[in-house]
Parts: structure tokens; C-alpha cells; sequence
């Protein structure tokens, strides 16, 4: 707990956490694909915009309050959806909901979770989302959204940009598997982190909860997460496949993985109603442009109505502040609070969530904004232009 109370940043709480991990563990969570310029870009990409503040404004109290997925939140921040939580540790998704509902924040939940959809809803009471994807199997994709439904899910976020896995390349040369399996080149990492081996490789079989009773990928032992992936997402998804989806579904629902603004104006067409502005956090197509740097022409293109969640990169509460006054109705985060998990379990995503919504609520004081709902395009500015 010390390591945490003295944790300033989430750069703080990476440092702990690649302490506690072995490295493949930790290259999963910190890597991106191919020479990984999306995932430098993402976080750089908030310093090319620089905060133009007000003076003399009350902000002897600061509303962050708002609206979610329909649902009341305390802050415009979410987190993300990250599979393989386990891994990290042994607290899973149901340590990071905690910690999010003591915040007030909306928590979503992977398909390649570790823990089953229903033992979450039952166990987190704040604003529920579920992060789907379009199987090949369409059967399997309505049954969960029709036990989403049954367990009280607020929403849910179909990922688009996954057809096939990104070149994660730090993961191939780990031989990062499922469950995670001792190779040469990783076997002295794992026996130099022994508190983390016993209590995870020794623990219950590792699994995917919510798909193995209808998925047999993992039936015969560890597989490289690049065939799984290959061998279960559908590569023919197009808008009518978000239109089915939207019908079955029939509540909030945001299209996670969006770049343009044609894509997201046709992504409000097919029935969604908001969309997540991300590039997997720079672990699938490398190249992309970062988030940050779309939101102001998607919210043009799709004017004041439509939630646009801005997900990569954020590591301040600065960040947030600069995607709201670009047009983002909130931002989401992966990163930042496994490394918190990995760092301390559910104490340790309270830390990270905590530094988030004192550095947010801070940089508004100091900006001279008393609500976000005022915050505008004049609040940023490129860096340089005067």
C-alpha cells in the first residue's frame, strides 16, 4: 500500500506495475502493434494541444456530473473493456468494478473476459456496459445480448476494428498463450516474479467464462491468441450486421473503433447511438491517427446529439479536459487502471481512478471552468498557433 500512497501519476503506477509483473505480462498490457507509432501517437497527440484558460470565474465548486449510456455518471470517464484481466491480477474485473462504482464511473466488460457477464452485473451496481463482438457464429452473439439483457446491462459497445489481431509483435516474441506458458525466453521473468507465478499459473484453469461453453478454441490447451482471435471474429461484418445488431439490442449502443466522420454518421444511420473514437489503443492498425485528433471533426460531422467517446491515450486528467472541449461527451481508459490492478489489485484501480479525478477537476479550476457542459472549442488550441 505504500508503493500506492506514494503513486503521484499513472506513469507512478506503470513503474509498479512492470515491477510486479513478469515481462510478458506486463508487454501485454504496455505494447502496441507492429513499431507501435499509434500507441506513441495516442498519448503525445494531447501535447500538441495547449489549454487557453479563463480568469476571474467562480469555481468554488465544479460540476463533472453527466449522462452516460443513459446513465447518470460522476465524471466523463469510463473504463474500457480489456480482456485477459486475470492475467494481471488475480482480483479480475470484479476488483477494477469496485472500485469504479465507488467513483461513479460506467465500467464495460469484455466478451474475452475473465469473469462471466452475469457475476459482474451481480456484483457492480453503476452503469453496466458489455463489449460485443460479431462471432461467426451469429447464434452466439444473441445470446449475449440476450443475457445482457436478463443480467441488467445499460449498454453495449460493438468493437469494429478487430477482423483479424493487430502484429502485436513484443507478444510473439514473449509466446504469450492462453493460459500464459513458460518458454525459454520467458521462463526466467516468470521465476524472478514468484508472488505473481504461484498465485496465477498455479490458480484454476485459465478460461474465457463467457464464451467456453460454446467456443472448443481452447479445448486443447494453450493457443496463440492471434489463431483465436483469427479463428472465431467474422471478417465479413458490414453496416447491415450493426443494423441487426441495433434491432436485438434495442438500448445504448456505441460502435467502438471509428476513425472518420463518414463511418460515424453511418454508424448513428445503422442504429447506434453513440460512437467510441479509438484505434484499440495502438494494438491494431499501427499508423492510425490519434483519437484526441478526431474528435472535433466527428462532432461536426455529427453535431451536438450523439455521445463520442474518446478512447487512447489518456493518462492525465488534463487529457480528459482537452477531449471535452474538442466535443467528446467523455473519454474511456484501458491502460491506466490495469496498471493500477497490476499494482495493487483493487486499491491500486482506486488509485489510478482517484489521481484521473483530482488531476480533472484541478486542470477545470485552473482553466476557469465551473462545469463541464461549459467547456468549448476556444478552451484548446493548437500548440504554436497564437
Amino acid at each position: 500500500m505504500s508503493s500506492l500512497s506514494h503513486a503521484c501519476n499513472i506513469a507512478d503506477l506503470r513503474r509498479i506495475a512492470r515491477r510486479r509483473l513478469p515481462r510478458p505480462i506486463f508487454d501485454y498490457i504496455d505494447g502496441g502493434a507492429d513499431d507501435e507509432v499509434s500507441l506513441d501517437r495516442n498519448r503525445s497527440a494531447f501535447d500538441g494541444h495547449a489549454l487557453v484558460p479563463d480568469a476571474l470565474v467562480d469555481v468554488s465548486a465544479i460540476r463533472t456530473a453527466t449522462t452516460l449510456f443513459g446513465q447518470p455518471v460522476g465524471s466523463p470517464l469510463m473504463l474500457s473493456p480489456t480482456g485477459l484481466t486475470r492475467m494481471f491480477h488475480g482480483g479480475a474485473e470484479r476488483a477494477v468494478a469496485r472500485a469504479a462504482a465507488r467513483h461513479g464511473l460506467a465500467y464495460a466488460l469484455s466478451t474475452m473476459g475473465t469473469t462471466r457477464l452475469e457475476d459482474l452485473a451481480a456484483g457492480f451496481a453503476g452503469p453496466r456496459i458489455f463489449q460485443i463482438y460479431i462471432f461467426k457464429d451469429r447464434g452466439l452473439t444473441a445470446e449475449f445480448v440476450a443475457r445482457c439483457k436478463a443480467a441488467g446491462f445499460h449498454g453495449l459497445a460493438l468493437t469494429v476494428d478487430t477482423v483479424v489481431a493487430g502484429n502485436r509483435e513484443r507478444d510473439r516474441r514473449n509466446g504469450l498463450s492462453i493460459p500464459p506458458r513458460l518458454t525459454w525466453r520467458s521462463m526466467l521473468s516468470f521465476a524472478m516474479h514468484p508472488r505473481w507465478s504461484l498465485s496465477t499459473l498455479l490458480s484454476s484453469p485459465f478460461d474465457f467464462p463467457n464464451v467456453s461453453h460454446r467456443v472448443d478454441a481452447l479445448a486443447g490447451g494453450p493457443m496463440s491468441l492471434f489463431d483465436y482471435i483469427g479463428g472465431q471474429f467474422d471478417r465479413s461484418i458490414v453496416w447491415k450486421d450493426v443494423e441487426w445488431l441495433a434491432g436485438q439490442w434495442g438500448g445504448p449502443l456505441s460502435i467502438k473503433g471509428l476513425m472518420t466522420p463518414g463511418d460515424a454518421k453511418r454508424a448513428i444511420a445503422s442504429g447506434a447511438t453513440s460512437v467510441t473514437v479509438s484505434n484499440h489503443g495502438g494494438r491494431q492498425l499501427d499508423g492510425t491517427p490519434a483519437p484526441v485528433d478526431r474528435i472535433a471533426a466527428i462532432r461536426d460531422a455529427l453535431g451536438p446529439g450523439p455521445e463520442i467517446v474518446c478512447d487512447g491515450g489518456i493518462r492525465r486528467g488534463s487529457d480528459i479536459v482537452k477531449a471535452l472541449a474538442l466535443g467528446a461527451t467523455a473519454c474511456s481508459i484501458g491502460r491506466p487502471y490495469l496498471y493500477g490492478l497490476a499494482a495493487g489489485g483493487e486499491a491500486g484501480v482506486d488509485r489510478a481512478l482517484t489521481l484521473l479525478v483530482e488531476e480533472f477537476e484541478r486542470c477545470l479550476a485552473l482553466l476557469g471552468v465551473n462545469d463541464i457542459a461549459a467547456l468549448e472549442p476556444r478552451h484548446v488550441r493548437p500548440c504554436g498557433v497564437k
